[in-house]
């Protein structure tokens, strides 16, 4: 039985310390999240589900609005904790940061998950939907690391490299035949 994801990137967000849950978006990222709902809003989709985290949350919201659908939130779709907020990772090693922990996907910064913990969080949830809403078109709302760790369980050439690329929103459309991802495609074009 075949059953479509798409996986839908938050927009942009203004960063700030210890704001991770209750951000929003920028006024460019809610445009761009109206945008995504005109992409989708045709789609077939019957579900939409997200992070907790508000700019994921605001960025599917419009799509639940334009499909008539309530939006399921699954704490354990949250982005991956890369450190407690009192570790304090420097703008400027972020993506060093995000090197070492692809390279060594067992070590956990203080208070943060590992990719292995994050990515075995994350495949549970996407698991979950997959099961409860096996044939039907998902939507999902939400962030770069944990999408890729998701991604990268069913089909490894997602990977660091693949979460560089990405851009804030994107949307990827991911076709599973069962639970056998056969076929991804990228959506969202600047």
């Amino acid at each position: 039985m075949k059953t479509t994801v798409y996986m839908v990137r938050h927009a942009e967000s203004p960063y700030t310390e210890g704001d991770e849950r209750s951000r929003g978006l920028t006024p460019q990222g809610s445009e761009k999240a109206k945008r995504a709902a005109e992409l989708l809003k045709d789609a077939g989709i019957t579900v939409v589900a997200s992070s907790p985290y508000a700019r994921a949350i605001l960025t599917v919201e419009p799509l639940a609005q334009a499909i008539g659908s309530k939006i399921e939130v699954d704490e354990d779709l949250r982005e991956r904790l890369l450190a407690a907020e009192d570790y304090v990772i420097p703008n400027e090693e972020f993506t060093s940061t995000i090197e070492n922990v692809f390279a060594n996907p067992d070590l956990t910064l203080p208070g943060g998950e590992s990719n292995t913990t994050a990515a075995r969080r994350g495949v549970q949830a996407f698991q979950r939907l997959l099961d409860k809403h096996r044939g039907e078109t998902i939507a999902v709302g939400t962030h770069g690391n944990i999408m890729t760790l998701i991604m990268q369980q069913y089909d490894a050439q997602y990977g660091l490299h693949f979460w560089k690329q990405t851009s804030k929103p994107d949307i990827y459309r991911m076709d599973f035949e069962q639970d056998a991802l056969v076929h991804v495609t990228r959506l969202w074009t600047e």
